[in-house]
């Protein structure tokens, strides 16, 4: 049986599209086979898949120019769906079975190293869940007893916390020159650029000094320049330059800017008394100076039993002001709890000084339902257990607990970024927000009436800090989100 004309017309259209889709799947399965061959440079510049596609639409010699023309566009639509499935499952990528919001030891790298002591760093905030805070980096500078580090600068601005020990510090600008005796809960603000030396004074303390540095030259990356040593930056000149600088032959000029060697010392008793004479947190000899402020001598914001909160914020720091960074120093009791809570503006970079712990935080992006993505909300429970060490970032507007162990008290040091008119808001415990709420708001929200509702939210007396679960949760390791 023959079709008639139009049938057998449109059936031999139907064929020419069917292979034309067949050569179009071909293109793209040996464009997605031979893009897996390319570099990662190259996948960061442009998808490489797409201008691989434009071009054998543009070699398919039976193709007419409609033909090439409507392949190109499934091309582009091809790479557009593909982004858009990558976005959709971004998280789950970057997160594996790694908690994005906590950092242990393995993920931290020694820059500098001694007998005497030593420099580590954190990786980098490079999470797009953590882009508040990617220009940032976080160190921790360990100094053995009688512990020198030699004068250095780097380019970012930095705060300091002493977590531990006493010390002394010397800040070198042009035409003047800053020396500071710290102390353990001392916070200092040095500049970019500036050159710093400090000692352990002690004889049997190490010297532990938190750094938060803000980069000022390439976004996220710290540069440390030692003029003395035996990476000494004067190396990288020509001798001819040096010798017209110092007004001295060259090799002597190098080999004086070889110094001891290492860039962390021992000094001698002689030396730690001649380099540790300036009054306490004072300035010698620029009086003018402010110093130090003292996180441990600030009165706390909130104490009992259970525990205390010191903060030093902006507003009443000048140090800090610039940079809109505070710092707070909490304790909780073993035993403890800190009440579920969330921050305004600020984002909380916090450091176990000592003790452990365990903490909880309600977080919509790794959850399945994105508020961005117009499906109903949900929250994904971000937990794990904290030790000393540990560092956690929680971003603002997130609740969050903090909990200590039954057997030793938990210290955190807190960075807070964007501090500035920064709020904390109660979710529990006697001044908690639902306390707040007008009786016919409590109903509408809770559907009960509003004395069931203040026979839970206002059933807590103490106010931020509280007693603990009885026992903490055990399933602290991070569980990788799967989507459907």
């Amino acid at each position: 049986m023959r079709f008639p004309s139009s049938l057998s017309s449109h059936s031999t259209q139907l064929v020419k599209k069917r292979t034309r889709m067949k050569v179009f799947a071909f293109v793209l399965i040996f464009c997605v086979s031979f893009i897996s061959t390319t570099t990662s440079f190259e996948a960061k510049q442009q998808d490489p898949e797409l201008p691989q596609c434009l071009h054998l639409c543009k070699q398919q010699q039976a193709y007419s120019e409609t033909e090439k023309r409507e392949c190109r566009e499934m091309c582009k639509k091809y790479i557009e769906e593909k982004h858009q499935r990558q976005r959709l499952g971004e998280v789950e990528r970057e997160s594996g079975d790694e908690n994005p919001y906590v950092f242990e030891e393995k993920h931290f790298s020694t820059v500098m190293k001694s007998d005497h002591g030593e420099v580590q760093i954190l990786q980098r905030f490079n999470h797009s869940l953590l882009k508040g805070i990617e220009n940032f980096r976080l160190s921790v500078l360990v100094g053995n007893p009688r512990a020198f580090f030699s004068p250095a600068h780097w380019d970012a601005e930095t705060v300091i916390f002493v977590a531990q020990g006493k010390g002394s510090i010397s800040l070198v600008r042009p035409e003047k020159r800053e020396s500071i005796n710290i102390k353990c809960g001392d916070i200092l603000h040095i500049p970019s650029g500036t050159t710093v030396y400090l000692i352990n004074r002690d004889d049997n303390e190490k010297l532990i000094i938190i750094k938060l540095l803000h980069p000022v030259s390439t976004p996220g990356v710290v540069e440390t320049f030692f003029g003395v040593g035996k990476e000494s930056f004067f190396k990288a000149f020509s001798g001819e330059l040096l010798e017209a600088a110092f007004k001295t032959q060259c090799s002597r000029v190098e080999k004086m800017f070889e110094g001891a060697g290492d860039s962390i010392l021992e000094a001698s008793e002689e030396q730690i008394r001649a380099l540790s004479h300036h009054e306490e947190g004072g300035i010698w000899p620029f009086s003018e100076s402010k110093g130090t402020i003292n996180l441990f001598e600030q009165k706390p914001l909130k104490s009992n039993d259970y525990g205390e909160l010191r903060e030093v914020s902006p507003k009443e720091h000048r140090q800090l002001q610039d940079i809109n960074i505070a710092l707070a120093f909490i304790n909780v009791t073993k035993g403890g709890m800190e009440n579920p809570f969330y921050n305004s503006k600020s984002i909380n970079i916090g450091v176990v000084n000592r003790g452990a712990g365990y903490l909880e935080m309600a977080c919509p992006h790794l959850s399945s339902h994105s508020s961005s993505g117009g499906a109903p909300i949900s929250y994904r429970k971000v937990n794990a257990h904290v030790k000393q060490g540990t560092v956690y970032i929680v971003p603002p507007d997130h609740p969050v607990i903090i909990v200590a162990s039954k057997d030793q008290n938990l210290e955190l040091v807190v960075f807070q970024i964007n501090a500035r008119d920064n709020k904390r808001f109660s979710l529990a415990g006697k001044n908690n927000i639902w306390k707040q709420l007008e009786k016919e708001a409590k109903e509408l929200a809770f559907g009960r009436p509003s004395r069931e509702v203040d026979q839970v939210a206002g059933k807590e007396d103490e106010d931020w800090f509280m007693k603990g679960p009885s026992q903490i949760p055990q399933d602290g390791a991070y569980i990788r989100m799967r989507t459907e």
